[in-house]
């Protein structure tokens, strides 16, 4: 089916934010600009007071974590996740899973976001049921903890799930390798991890130098930091997503050059953890591709990505001392363009000729968006993610007019919260 979307403002790869027209055919966009006289559009969406921009990319999250959303907060990580999160999560069964995933579903798409990247487990085939039936690009990793007795069988069910998910609904969903972070997959798992990923020709999401206490545990247990302890298990040669990377040192930051890893920046969950300020200027200065996600709803405490955006163009001012460390059209880049090449999506992130038709349709009726002197630094810094009016994935409209058209929020809301009870109470 061919959609157009009519005088539109969108926001280009080059930064400008001509009004413009939109042009699809079925799951890609055709041309923007001018639309020809032989174009015929089965919908019509009018672009009036709307700025189109590239779908969010959440390059980093858990999502059926919402379930614990409020549950355990104002804790030191490694306090809240041995003796609050872990336990709860121990509990969770197909249904949990499934629910919160889809609480995440609604959350996302009400946001602007259009693709995520989850770790997670058990039952990630219940978080690909979620992206099917919601619509939402997906690319999924079974996380994996080495130490566990049981992280053998961890492994095998991520090698299922690649088997089963990666490449479906028309290459929808991806699947990488979850091995959850240094300080839970010993040197011999990881070589077993690295190992399954290249067989199948997948690539791998790791946690990676989050916090102080991660360094100072590796380097006493290993004598060495833990990009250098990795990097000799041979995981990084399959490719790889690497989430936090917060405190690096000039070693650490060779070898994400050298393996080309890209890293996914959350920065309000570093913020809510006291995990730290990850040096994100000097990576995107060295030519690191840096990403942003949300992390766990149980750990920011959302899933908002135009709150990622901002926070990722402020905190690095004040950090820095520096009011040019993350300009605006940067930080909107890493939430998009940036995230779709840290997830390794082919052509998505970007409003042009060719690229998926993955995108938000922000409405432009409200005060935030006056007056309108440069609508990306109005999205940035000024409007909210209730902005969000229309969004497409592949072409299909999943919300239009704030109304979700692929997913049951009343339904959702009863069955997570009588979900979550149960978990945490």
């Amino acid at each position: 089916m061919k959609t157009l979307i009519k005088n539109v403002y969108a926001f280009l790869p080059d930064g400008t934010t001509p009004l413009t027209n939109i042009m699809i055919d079925k799951d890609k966009i055709v041309g923007v600009g001018e639309v020809p006289a032989d174009f015929h559009a089965a919908k019509i969406i009018d672009g009036k007071d709307k700025f189109a921009v590239p779908g969010f990319v959440n390059a980093h999250t858990h999502a059926s974590m919402t379930l614990f959303r409020s549950y355990a907060d104002d804790m030191n990580l490694m306090d809240w996740l041995n003796n609050m999160i872990w336990p709860a999560e121990a509990k969770m069964q197909e249904e949990d899973i499934y629910w919160g995933a889809m609480i995440a579903a609604v959350e996302m798409i009400e946001g602007g976001t259009t693709s995520f990247v989850d770790m997670y487990g058990p039952y990630m085939e219940k978080v690909a049921e979620v992206a099917i039936d919601s619509g939402l690009r997906a690319v999924l990793s079974r996380g994996i903890i080495g130490v566990a007795p049981d992280g053998d069988k961890k492994l095998e069910e991520n090698v299922s799930l690649f088997h089963d998910f990666h490449g479906a609904e028309n290459g929808r969903i991806t699947v990488m390798f979850g091995p959850h972070a240094p300080y839970t997959c010993p040197p011999d798992f990881l070589k077993k991890v690295s190992a399954a990923a290249k067989k199948c020709g997948a690539e791998v999401h790791i946690h990676m130098a989050e916090t102080k206490a991660e360094i100072e545990q590796i380097t006493k247990t290993y004598g060495k930091r833990p990009f250098r302890y990795v990097e000799e298990t041979g995981l990084f040669e399959s490719g790889t997503l690497a989430a936090h990377c917060v405190h690096l040192d000039d070693e650490d930051i060779a070898i994400i050059k050298k393996y080309g890893i890209r890293v996914a920046h959350n920065p309000g969950s570093n913020m809510k953890l006291a995990s730290g300020v990850a040096p994100v200027p000097r990576l995107l200065k060295e030519g690191v591709c840096v990403a942003l996600g949300t992390d766990g709803a149980s750990s920011n405490n959302n899933l908002d990505m135009l709150e990622e955006i901002n926070l990722a163009a402020m905190l690095h001012k004040v950090n820095t001392l520096d009011p040019l460390a993350v300009p605006a059209r940067t930080a909107l880049k890493m939430g998009t363009e940036y995230g779709a090449k840290a997830a390794g999506l082919k052509n998505v992130g970007k409003i042009e000729k060719g690229c998926k038709a993955d995108f938000t349709l922000f409405n432009m009726n409200s005060a935030a968006w006056y007056p309108r002197n440069d609508l990306a630094s109005l999205l940035v810094y000024s409007a909210h993610a209730d902005s969000a009016d229309t969004v497409l994935v592949d072409g299909k409209v999943l919300m239009e007019g704030r109304e979700l058209l692929t997913l049951d929020k009343e339904r959702i809301f009863f069955e997570a919260q009588k979900c979550a009870e149960r978990l945490t109470k």
